[in-house]
């Protein structure tokens, strides 16, 4: 079994090798290979591994908080490599969450977790292009069709976009609808050395092109009976989802946590510098952050916790966490730009881009309303499990 603080001390080494070149960073629109392999030298990618398997999981319990310092760190250095490395834990929690799954898909689900696991840990990133155009961000409604191809493999049709990871990643999940059934479920495809002109079923339909997080590729694509497997438990992609939503939406929330602490510390110097000579506009706004920048620190604190305690059980004390955070996150980079002034909006500083990355994880990861959806639905199903 690897040490988890040993990964989060390498993870933050080169964290701080890329923070050196922030304003360089903050320019970049693609990927770097060279980051992957860094922090894959790091160990980074034993976090979607389990122990058993030499990696860092153990269950949800007691993994999820190592999982989510080693992203909060790496989100310090460089916001939009950890957005993307967020999704290899994210998407490998399916296979890893689930304690026990019911015959007669025990044997196969055993076989599959250790082929995902074995992927990750021989050097191969996991990334996800589940969203769809005009489906805001559910993926319970795809429109993408899976049928029956050769050798038990499936063929996957339709428009997917923010494949955050594109061109870095090895594989990737999605959802589809297969045929001759009614509701979606879980696939993954080995994107591994693809063109993407169309003629190996995958072709790059638009660049991600957004306001922040402008460094993660998350290509929009359209597929054409591209290769998939699908799931070994299958007809469960709302029961996986579960089981791993605490996970997910923890690895995201250490994303954003990351980015907001680096951005009010570099900050915090600066006014500490100037302090007495603050108008009293900035003082109070600047009071305002500080107590954002707490509010942030004991939600995040409080989901760890929860999680620790109930762990898939969590979900909906995760959820709480992780939309107060984005909402907190938006307004703390928005105070610290105006404290700070005109010159946050220099594309050398680094706040202007905090701003902007944050405000992109709070629409994408998922977008607001099916957010707040999400909670409300699980408050409901909290209160209906007591009241039976």
């Amino acid at each position: 079994m690897a040490d988890a603080s040993d990964v989060q001390s390498r993870v933050a080494a080169v964290a701080r090798d890329f923070g050196r070149d922030r304003s360089g960073r903050q320019l970049r629109r693609e990927l770097d290979a060279e980051d992957y392999r860094r922090l894959a030298d790091a160990g980074f990618l034993l976090t979607g591994v389990p122990a058993e398997m030499g990696g860092l999981w153990v269950n949800t319990q007691t993994s999820t908080r190592p999982v989510c310092e080693i992203l909060r760190v790496l989100a310090k250095g460089d916001a939009s490599v950890a957005l993307v490395s967020s999704m290899h834990p994210a998407v490998l929690s399916l296979w890893l969450c689930p304690i026990e799954v019911p015959e007669p898909y025990a044997s196969a689900w055993r076989d599959q977790r250790a082929q995902v696991a074995g992927a990750a840990k021989d050097g191969c990133w996991w990334g996800t292009i589940t969203s769809e155009p005009g489906t805001g961000g559910d993926v319970f409604k795809t429109r993408a069709s899976a049928k029956g191809g050769n050798n038990g493999e499936f063929l996957i049709s339709g428009q997917k976009h923010f494949g955050s990871g594109s061109g870095v990643t090895s594989y990737m999940i999605t959802t589809a609808v297969p045929q001759g059934e009614d509701a979606a479920d879980w696939f993954f495809m080995d994107v591994r050395g693809r063109t993407w002109d169309g003629s190996s079923g995958i072709r790059l339909a638009s660049e991600w092109d957004g306001h922040g997080m402008i460094a993660t590729q998350s290509h929009a694509f359209d597929f054409t009976d591209f290769p998939a497997t699908r799931i070994a438990w299958p007809g469960n992609l709302r029961t996986l989802a579960g089981l791993a939503g605490a996970v997910i939406s923890s690895a995201f929330t250490a994303v954003v946590v990351g980015v907001t602490q680096s951005a009010f510390e570099s900050a915090r110097e600066q006014i500490f510098k100037r302090r007495d000579s603050l108008r009293s506009f900035e003082q109070v706004e600047w009071a305002r952050v500080e107590n954002e920048a707490w509010l942030i620190e004991q939600a995040y604190e409080g989901m760890q916790k929860a999680v620790e305690a109930e762990g898939s059980g969590a979900l909906l004390e995760v959820l709480h966490a992780k939309t107060a955070i984005a909402e907190l996150a938006e307004s703390l980079t928005g105070r610290l730009c105006r404290v700070i002034g005109g010159g946050t909006f220099h594309r050398g500083s680094p706040f202007g881009w905090a701003f902007e990355d944050v405000r992109a994880l709070g629409f994408l990861r998922p977008p607001w309303g099916l957010a707040f959806d999400s909670i409300l639905e699980r408050t409901w199903e909290r209160l209906d499990g007591r009241q039976a």
